[in-house]
């Protein structure tokens, strides 16, 4: 769902600009609160894993695929605000690094692809777990229907902004019907790939997916047939001792397989924006990407004549150049965090 420039005008695109900075913005504020010892190093790695799955592509309908959109997955493993700013990341790589979302339409896809799925996906899960009984299963049915709705809720602010400041004269009951349609499909990929992600993650980890936190009674675990506590008292090891290195390295190089393998099988039908740009006249008026001569653009290395090794070597660098820019801005995060409450206690003294 990457709007390209072009779709949506230049009053529009700079107005959900600054919608953008101000989300990003408190999102930086709210993530000091989300993060802490054992999350923040895990953050740049979500961001990192959410690139390499938005590589594949899967076939929705005859003639178009779909993607991981990961705005309700970033908003399950590591909070709402930290979601925000693990999509906004994985954009800012895309749209420099690979030309695939417009520069000038960066807000608007931010907006879309990172407020708009983690705030409705959040706000979803958080009422759900609340009224299912607390179990393993309980999160991870809840991650799969909040997902499920992100979708459609990010086509119908796509067509929000095309009806406010669309380049193409449109009716906007063909964009809503062709929008909608489409992407429920695609949240059904999103929803599978969010909740298969989120259980493993919580059958390892629990202690790792802050949307299973600060519930009122703990998560519980089924171990032989029976439901147990996942806490600290349910293992010899206190969870927050515990390492997160397994799960990092795991992670890792998961998503490198995905970005530099797996890829390489992603259906090649345009994806569900794509589809209805074309079918409906959206894309008239499409602009070259400013970095479409990138060495890296359009996920294939420039001058690689294999297609096979030139898309794979660009989804490595990608997932390593996520994973860099993403710690190193969770790392600032967590530090000014670190910083705050030192001078809190310092003051208190």
């Amino acid at each position: 769902m990457h709007v390209p420039d072009g779709f949506i005008d230049l009053p529009v695109s700079a107005a959900s600009g600054a919608v953008a900075a101000g989300a990003v913005a408190v999102s930086l504020r709210g993530a000091r609160r989300e993060l802490d010892e054992r999350t923040a190093p895990l953050a740049g790695l979500v961001a990192a894993f959410i690139f390499a799955v938005q590589m594949l592509n899967f076939p929705v309908a005859a003639g178009t695929s779909g993607h991981l959109l990961g705005g309700a997955l970033a908003a399950i493993l590591v909070g709402p605000y930290t979601g925000v700013l693990c999509i906004s990341v994985v954009l800012l790589m895309q749209g420099i690094l690979f030309a695939d979302g417009g520069l000038t339409a960066l807000g608007v896809n931010i907006t879309d692809m990172a407020v708009v799925t983690t705030v409705v996906s959040y706000v979803l899960f958080r009422a759900l777990v609340k009224l299912l009984p607390r179990t393993r299963r309980s999160v991870t049915v809840s991650s799969f229907v909040a997902a499920l709705v992100s979708v459609p809720a990010a086509a119908l602010a796509f067509t929000f902004f095309y009806w406010i400041g669309g380049t193409t004269d449109i009716p906007i009951g063909k964009v809503l019907t062709g929008m909608a349609g489409v992407h429920v499909l695609i949240g059904i990929g999103e929803a599978a790939i969010t909740a298969l992600t989120v259980g493993a993650v919580i059958a390892v980890r629990p202690d790792l997916v802050y949307g299973a936190r600060g519930l009122s009674a703990p998560l519980k675990l089924r171990v032989d047939g029976e439901l147990v506590d996942a806490g600290p008292e349910s293992g010899p090891v206190p969870v927050a001792a515990r390492s997160t290195r397994k799960v990092w390295a795991t992670g890792l190089v998961t998503a490198l397989v995905l970005a530099g393998f797996v890829s390489f099988y992603a259906s090649a039908n345009p994806d569900g924006l794509e589809k209805v740009a074309a079918d409906q006249g959206i894309d008239r008026k499409t602009e070259p990407h400013h970095t479409a001569d990138s060495p890296l653009a359009d996920y294939g290395v420039r001058d690689l004549d294999d297609a096979r090794i030139s898309g794979g070597l660009a989804g490595v660098i990608g997932v390593g150049a996520t994973v860099a820019v993403g710690s190193g801005v969770f790392w600032v995060v967590r530090r000014r965090r670190t910083t705050a409450d030192t001078a809190t206690a310092g003051g208190n003294v």
